[in-house]
């Protein structure tokens, strides 16, 4: 069994799909790095200095700190519940943008793949009869016409 184990652990596929897996975490958190750090920042200042990160409604208010809170952080802290529709915002744009990317990443490789798949010419069509026959033959075995080429 741990034979068996090692062979399909080995396969390519297995091996393809853990470097995968390790690339997409660290693409992952350039774009999480990019929305937050690069995209959010100028839509905020467009919308009239909106900071996404501290856009929530408090559910209740904390235990240890009576609200209004200013930043989801002190909200956290007082051990408020909250739901934080900004943060759920920035995260949509984040998965968008990967899942652009990966459509593009998927696009390509089948683009790739149907090129290397297609199958090599065999056979020629007679010009005299439209018969499908192979390459090397140099007369029509339905019609029996001497071919040029």
């Amino acid at each position: 069994m741990l034979n068996e184990f090692k062979k399909f652990a080995m396969k390519g596929n297995v091996v393809d799909m853990a470097v995968g897996i390790i690339i997409g975490g660290a693409f992952s958190t350039i774009v999480k790095s990019f929305v937050s750090d690069i995209i959010m920042p100028p839509i905020g200042l467009l919308l009239g200095g909106v900071d996404f990160t501290d856009m929530f409604v408090v559910l209740r208010e904390g235990v240890e700190n009576a609200g209004p809170y200013v930043a989801l952080a002190d909200a956290q802290a007082a051990g408020a519940v909250t739901i934080n529709y900004g943060l759920f915002i920035t995260n949509t744009i984040s998965f968008l943008i990967v899942a652009f990317a990966v459509f593009f990443l998927v696009k390509g490789m089948n683009t790739l793949r149907t090129k290397e798949e297609a199958a090599p010419v065999t056979t020629k069509t007679c010009e005299f009869c439209a018969t499908s026959i192979p390459l090397a033959a140099k007369r029509c075995p339905a019609c029996t016409s001497e071919l040029s080429s």
